[in-house]
């Protein structure tokens, strides 16, 4: 069964335009083309444009995209780690709205707001394994040490002071700056300033991230959708990634 390319657009809330390029730059295929130059698709190349609609709103870019199709071949394996994802981030907004609609209905209450209520959902728990996995048990323990003994104020000034950064970071890229250009380079100082203020970061003990970290860390964030979505996807991951790496061979031995 194949369904014509205006059914499928309509359905996925796309235009055929759309459509036409995602087939030109070998993305979604049509399955076949009818006599009549209609474009067809089947149920794989659905299975594809639902991959390739996920992964545009976690902000990729189609390049990025496309590198991905290609090495995630197994759909319903790569499906399975989307929908993981998904489920986790679900889990993590419903906590956060339920945190926000608390403030609010406690302040229009006229009630005292309580602090410790103020910030579930916002916390970095929910990447305890993978930290452990890559940087070690006592890299995590020691972070999670250093966060939780934090005030309320505190940590919703270093929430502020992430916020703040990643928009910089994505204003910078958006406006096409050389990513060793002095601009492109202070952020990366407050980069680097802001991972050095986090404890278990590699190099912490000897005052700031090491060049291999740093270095590496831009990589994470190129290769690892939800990372690259906090830069406005992967091309300003990729931004983030080039400043940083003109930094650490600028500075970092």
């Amino acid at each position: 069964m194949d369904w014509p390319i205006q059914e499928v657009a309509r359905l996925a809330g796309i235009t055929s335009r759309t459509l036409r390029h995602y087939a030109q730059l070998g993305i979604v295929q049509p399955s076949r083309i009818g006599a009549n130059g209609y474009r067809y698709y089947d149920e794989n190349a659905l299975v594809t444009l639902q991959r390739v609609l996920m992964l545009r709103e976690l902000g990729l870019g189609l390049p990025a995209i496309a590198d991905v199709l290609a090495n995630e071949t197994d759909a319903p394996t790569a499906l399975r780690g989307h929908l993981e994802w998904l489920r986790s981030e679900r889990d993590r907004l419903g906590r956060q709205i339920a945190s926000v609609r608390a403030t609010i209905e406690t302040m229009e209450g006229g009630e005292q707001l309580m602090a410790e209520n103020m910030f579930e959902g916002f916390d970095h728990t929910r990447y305890k394994e993978e930290v452990e996995e890559r940087w070690g048990k006592a890299a995590y323990a020691a972070s999670d040490r250093w966060w939780t003994s934090m005030s309320a104020d505190e940590k919703a000034a270093w929430q502020q002071r992430v916020s703040q950064l990643g928009a910089d970071w994505q204003e910078a890229a958006a406006r096409g700056l050389d990513p060793s250009g002095e601009e492109a380079q202070a952020l990366a100082q407050r980069q680097y300033d802001w991972l050095a203020g986090i404890p278990g970061t590699p190099g912490h003990a000897s005052g700031g991230p090491t060049k291999e970290y740093f270095v590496g860390l831009g990589e994470v964030y190129v290769a690892d959708e939800r990372f690259a979505a906090n830069y406005g996807g992967a091309a300003g991951a990729a931004f983030v990634r080039d400043a940083m790496a003109a930094y650490a061979a600028a500075h970092l031995a």
